[in-house]
């Protein structure tokens, strides 16, 4: 069988990872072959992209809304009406937050400690995403609010799908067996409920959060261990996932 000549061009998947185990090339800095390596085109035009870009910085002040989306064109020089580019209204800040956050992430390059476990990684770069969340938590309940909403069911399971790849792919994880779904689907209930415990933590620097994060991820860890069949554990990590969708106000 024949794969293309440059691996970066298949997306995390475990085709891709037979392809890089085919040719030799998975490295002892984990992520090198990790296709980031090129420059990846931003999802939203550029005049789009400028205006989010502009009203983020207005998103603590004014939340999730379309107050935030004019104030954001306004402080670049484009009309009021210029929000009618974003057909999703607010939305539209939710997901350019979402999307920018976890390429920001796809950057990351092997930690300085290239001998760190691939454990180690994603708690690490599972609780980078998170703190990332901490200028704007005080409205994150404005965003999971819009992330449940029926229209935007779609983007946000995919964004969490897309994100729980991100980490476990640039953690080292080379997994082409079935393993390769069900860690994602764990680590993507775990990021979750993480996230939701976060908009009430009030420790310093989400201290308290960071070790919630700990804890379920070791307690998945556990389960791998100790529950032999792996469809029951499958399910473990499923029911946590629609109970933080129902606590985000989807009807499951």
């Amino acid at each position: 069988m024949a794969f293309p000549k440059s691996p970066c061009s298949l997306r995390s998947t475990p085709l891709r990872r037979l392809a890089l185990r085919y040719q030799g090339a998975i490295p002892k800095c984990r992520c090198t072959y990790h296709s980031y390596n090129q420059a990846v085109p931003s999802p939203f035009p550029a005049a789009e992209s400028a205006i989010l870009s502009a009203a983020i910085a207005h998103v603590p002040t004014h939340g999730f809304t379309a107050t935030a989306l004019s104030r954001g064109a306004r402080d670049i020089g484009y009309l009021d009406a210029s929000v009618n580019l974003f057909p999703t209204g607010a939305f539209a800040l939710v997901h350019y937050h979402l999307v920018t956050q976890r390429l920001a992430l796809a950057q990351e390059r092997c930690s300085e400690n290239a001998s760190s476990s691939i454990n180690a990684e994603i708690r690490r770069l599972a609780w980078k995403r998170l703190h990332a969340n901490g200028p704007l938590i005080h409205r994150w309940q404005e965003a999971l609010a819009l992330l449940a909403l029926p229209p935007y069911l779609p983007t946000s399971i995919r964004e969490l799908a897309l994100l729980s790849d991100e980490i476990l792919f640039l953690a080292g994880d080379v997994s082409v067996d079935t393993s390769w779904y069900t860690k994602r689907a764990a680590l993507s209930a775990i990021y979750a409920s993480s996230e939701l415990f976060m908009t009430q933590d009030t420790s310093p620097d989400f201290a308290d959060t960071e070790a919630f994060l700990h804890r379920r991820l070791d307690g998945a860890e556990k389960a791998k261990d100790t529950i032999g069949m792996m469809g029951t554990w499958i399910g473990v990590q499923g029911i946590g996932l629609v109970n933080i969708l129902r606590s985000k106000g989807v009807k499951i």
